[in-house]
């Protein structure tokens, strides 16, 4: 398989799905690129090289079903995919093994595998997924121009869906304690969460914490109100990439992030862009932020990896494959 494979993308606003569409256009941009919807798949010629993104979700209601459907399809065609949300000890007891076996079966079938750190690499071979070839090609960081700073709004920030292990729950008790009584969810529930999210505004009111729950926003708002929160967190406990850490970079964030062995990896790879905590100094972290607001900016005006470099490195992997 050598040159641009079709590039499979999904509809909807699931960040996975987000992202393979913004990666089509970015690949686009560079050269000669056709997406195909996933609902056209099956039209498709045997034997065509097809490039996807998968992550359980996205493809079936359960693992089994999305890990079935990826095989299936990769018995007709020439498919090479990217990983997203790797399994692990997060997942929890019910889950995890379901996860790995369905990532098994995804990593055995696919012409060649790409994941977004080394973490992930790592976590391939630790949960007994994949111990072949893989490739590491992480997320894009595209910085806004003339961005500005937003007026500081005095509240803590935590970007994206709302699901448990997303860090709001630390974010919380560590504003709380930092004596800051506001908190942002720049974000919705996502799908089957809503009443969790209900759960977490009730627990943080208890601990003296206002939420505010923007909802779905667009591109610009989204932005424009990540800029006006006074201090971006990052306190995942599922961590696979991150693409909430590559928003708040973009828009000229420095968060506060719970140290991992991802965030140590990113904050090697893009310098000063990241402020890495321990948990239990997470609250001093807060405090110390909102008191000295030039810390939450990096103030950097070229970084590492942007949407083109990325899209440059799939070329690379595609135009090696089979060659």
């Amino acid at each position: 398989m050598t040159g641009t494979p079709l590039l499979l993308v999904h509809p909807g606003d699931h960040g996975v799905a987000v992202y393979a569409r913004d990666m089509a256009a970015a690949v686009g941009a560079l050269g000669d690129a056709r997406t195909v919807d996933a609902g056209e798949v099956g039209q498709l010629p045997e034997g065509t090289a097809v490039h996807t993104h998968f992550t359980d979700r996205l493809w079936g209601a359960s693992p089994e079903d999305a890990s079935r459907v990826f095989a299936d399809l990769a018995s007709r065609v020439r498919l090479s995919v990217t990983l997203h949300d790797v399994p692990q000890a997060s997942d929890g007891e019910q889950n995890r093994p379901r996860r790995r076996a369905a990532y098994a079966r995804v990593a055995a079938a696919a012409r060649a595998v790409v994941v977004n750190s080394e973490h992930e690499r790592a976590l391939l071979r630790e949960e007994d997924v994949w111990s072949g070839a893989v490739s590491v090609i992480p997320l894009p960081v595209e910085l806004e121009a003339d961005a500005g700073r937003g007026r500081p709004d005095g509240s803590v920030g935590v970007l994206g869906f709302f699901y448990p292990g997303k860090g709001h729950d630390e974010a919380a008790d560590a504003a709380a304690a930092a004596g800051i009584s506001r908190l942002t969810v720049l974000g919705r529930a996502s799908d089957g969460h809503a009443a969790e999210l209900e759960t977490f505004v009730r627990r943080a009111a208890g601990l003296g914490v206002e939420v505010e729950v923007t909802g779905w926003l667009d591109d610009a708002e989204i932005a424009r109100r990540g800029r006006a929160v006074s201090v971006p967190v990052i306190a995942h406990r599922h961590i696979s990439a991150s693409g909430s850490l590559a928003s708040w970079i973009g828009w000229g964030r420095r968060p506060v992030a719970v140290r991992n062995r991802y965030i140590d990896e990113m904050a090697a790879l893009r310098p000063g862009t990241i402020t890495p905590v321990a948990e239990t100094d997470l609250a001093d972290a807060l405090r110390h932020a909102i008191a000295h607001p030039d810390t939450t900016w990096h103030g950097l005006a070229r970084l590492p990896l942007s949407r083109a470099d990325v899209a440059s490195a799939y070329l690379r992997l595609w135009d090696g494959l089979d060659s």
